[in-house]
């Protein structure tokens, strides 16, 4: 009697794996955006003053929650690696390290920028409206950054682990709840105060802190299919142990955070230059920002799977999987850099009605700046997946911190200052200003990721698994 024959489990194509780890993030990221540009239309109806007041404070927040989320960044390449070489017990260090560290740095940042929430607001140039609207709301946001910069890091670990639906779940589940109880407390719905601008910040707060709770039940409170939590609590063990997880962890982060606060601040330099040529100017610049985001987060997903895809191949010791993953990412961010950039120039036809309460002169801004930013959006996801992706896999994260800084320091933001205050092309001017200095890094970011000798990056993952 002949044998049963084996059961044959088909090998995903590489487009679906990519979609696999892609898809959960981008839709994750698309819904928070979308509840945000409702929020940001809420908050409209208060004009826009209120408007500009949110995403100025918002900005210097940012600046903070994207440094420190380099965090989450770092820990998921060492997670890829560790995985696909079957480290658990490293994979369980680094991770636990990274918790300790987001916190105990987010809380010593977040602290002084909450108690000194309008001094920050007018040293950094904002108008006597501005700071009027906005230091509640800076306030609570600056507290929020702790829970968010933790929930960047399990987050980063489910994506490398191959589970990128269960923050997608977290994040469907706390941003509905904090449009819904944004606009109770902005409006003073039911029980719920009138707290104007100031209510959208007690939302973010209390969804931030529920997201992070959710996000630690599902790393380490829940099983997976391998009947264990996705992580465990692992201390290092001595200074010895502590080194040995931090050089390869704060190897990564430093200078993805060096990066994330250049792009982030200058991300505010450019705010700040809106707020030189009024409360219009910053308020439309603050839509189109918005509206960017939900459309240019369709492409995000493609980051989180170059990390995870490339860190895996390489943990497995296989450089021409990594470099193969390389060209196919890049493609894939072709079609979809196309596909959502003619979207988000459609969504100038959703301004008259979302925001007529802002006024004629911000919404005639807002459509020439998407427009502008519409034609790039190819270029700008490309440098999303090389910049952020491609090179901090490859340990080149020089080239992202050069590209940063030539692009916005070098060529963007002074032409955004020669452009915006002193021609004609005034608002035009700063938005040409911001697609050039995409246009300089991609050519960066090209250049030094054609020098990534992922041979070599192989052969080092294939002696740590040996000494392991």
């Amino acid at each position: 009697m002949s044998a049963p024959p084996a059961l044959i489990v088909p090998t995903p194509s590489p487009q679906r794996e990519i979609a696999r780890i892609a898809v959960p993030v981008s839709l994750e990221f698309t819904l928070m955006l979308v509840l945000n540009f409702v929020n940001q239309v809420v908050v409209g109806a208060l004009g826009a003053t209120a408007i500009a007041a949110v995403g100025f404070a918002s900005s210097l927040s940012f600046i903070v929650l994207l440094t420190l989320g380099a965090l989450g960044s770092s820990v998921s390449i060492l997670v890829a690696r560790t995985h696909g070489a079957g480290r658990r017990s490293e994979m369980d260090r680094s991770v636990t390290a990274a918790l300790l560290l987001g916190a105990g740095l987010a809380a010593l940042v977040s602290l002084p920028m909450s108690l000194f929430a309008p001094d920050l607001l007018r040293l950094t140039g904002a108008s006597a409206g501005v700071v009027a609207a906005g230091t509640d709301y800076l306030r609570l946001s600056a507290l929020a950054l702790a829970p968010s910069v933790l929930g960047a890091v399990l987050s980063g670990v489910m994506r490398s682990l191959g589970h990128a639906r269960s923050p997608m779940v977290a994040t469907f589940l706390t941003v509905v709840l904090n449009t819904l109880l944004g606009y109770a407390l902005v409006f003073g719905l039911g029980p719920f105060p009138r707290l104007g601008v100031a209510g959208v910040g007690w939302a973010t707060l209390v969804t931030a802190l529920l997201k992070l709770a959710i996000l630690l039940f599902q790393v380490y409170g829940a099983r997976s299919h391998l009947g264990r939590a996705l992580a465990g609590w692992a201390w290092p063990q001595g200074w010895g142990g502590w080194k040995t997880v931090l050089g390869p962890l704060l190897s990564l982060a430093v200078p993805l955070g060096i990066t994330e606060l250049f792009w982030s601040g200058g991300t505010f330099l450019y705010n700040v230059v809106f707020q030189r040529l009024g409360d219009e100017a910053l308020a439309a610049a603050q839509i189109v920002a918005t509206l960017e985001g939900v459309f240019i987060v369709g492409s995000i997903g493609l980051m989180s799977a170059t990390t995870a895809l490339l860190g895996r191949s390489l943990g497995q010791g296989d450089a021409p999987g990594a470099s193969a993953w390389t060209r196919r990412l890049l493609v894939t961010g072709l079609h979809t850099g196309a596909l959502f950039g003619v979207l988000f120039a459609l969504s100038t036809l959703l301004l008259g009605p979302l925001f007529r309460s802002a006024g004629g002169e911000v919404r005639h801004i807002a459509v020439l700046g998407i427009l502008i930013n519409a034609a790039f959006q190819v270029v700008k996801v490309r440098n999303m997946i090389v910049g952020a992706g491609v090179l901090p896999s490859g340990n080149d994260t020089r080239g992202v911190i050069l590209g940063d800084v030539v692009g916005a320091f070098v060529v963007g933001l002074p032409l955004a200052v020669l452009l915006g205050l002193y021609t004609p092309l005034g608002v035009a001017g700063v938005f040409v200003a911001r697609v050039i200095e995409e246009s300089v890094k991609v050519g960066i970011f090209t250049v030094r990721a054609g020098r990534l000798n992922w041979e070599a990056l192989a052969a080092a993952q294939r002696a740590e698994t040996v000494t392991a």
